[in-house]
């Protein structure tokens, strides 16, 4: 008898964890109290990636997995959508975004991917709720502020909204490195957080550059 896919199993076991004879624990879940547990599954998978450590590799993709499939048993019981639409959606896009592959485009670098990617992107949005008007739009707000920070300087430099950096003495990485660790350290020891800090800074930095993306939009639509 030939056995049932495990794919398909995993979403009985996780029907069967939320019916009324299932875990108390899981039962009282929802998107809201599950959200960081999908973040924690994401950290431990890259230290499982940078351990070069296949089993634990398989095991961590396995509790990412979970938290896929709990999110969609939970969003199937509220009748919004399945694992099954899911699925679909991201298919979908893959091929739609990939029109060099699936389709008759002819882009062959990495930068013309990038290019073509965000531009198939941004038709797809617009319009929509999601549409998004302004470069900087798209950044998960919950990002690490370090992250959040080189996410929103790379969006805003391809806009041609920042300039190279003024600091004058020329450092290596290591030297960077250092200081980043060492303002940490000052900060710590002032009683401040440097993630609030900087988190901080990049909403003063974001609204200071989308004043300028706005502005540059208004010069060029008198033209």
């Amino acid at each position: 008898m030939p056995k049932t896919p495990a794919i398909e199993d995993l979403l009985k076991v996780m029907a069967r964890l939320r019916s009324p004879k299932g875990c108390p624990w899981d039962r009282e879940q929802d998107h809201l109290s599950l959200r960081w547990h999908a973040v924690e599954e994401v950290y431990e998978l890259m230290d499982a990636i940078e351990a070069g450590d296949d089993h634990e590799m398989a095991e961590e993709l396995g509790d990412l997995l979970l938290q896929v499939v709990f999110h969609c048993q939970l969003a199937q019981e509220r009748g919004a959508f399945n694992f099954e639409k899911v699925a679909r959606h991201i298919v979908d896009k893959l091929i739609r975004r990939h029109p060099h592959v699936f389709g008759d485009s002819k882009v062959k670098t990495v930068d013309a991917v990038w290019a073509q990617w965000e531009q198939i992107k941004k038709a797809e949005k617009t319009g929509t709720r999601h549409a998004r008007p302004s470069a900087l739009d798209g950044i998960p707000k919950h990002l690490p502020a370090l992250l959040r920070a080189e996410k929103l300087l790379k969006k805003a430099r391809k806009a041609g909204l920042v300039e190279a950096s003024k600091a004058k003495a020329r450092r290596n990485k290591a030297a960077v490195g250092r200081e980043l660790f060492e303002l940490t350290k000052y900060a710590q020891q002032q009683g401040w957080s440097a993630e609030g800090l900087l988190s901080a800074e990049i909403k003063r930095n974001e609204r200071s550059l989308r004043k300028k993306e706005k502005a540059s939009q208004g010069r060029r639509g008198e033209r």
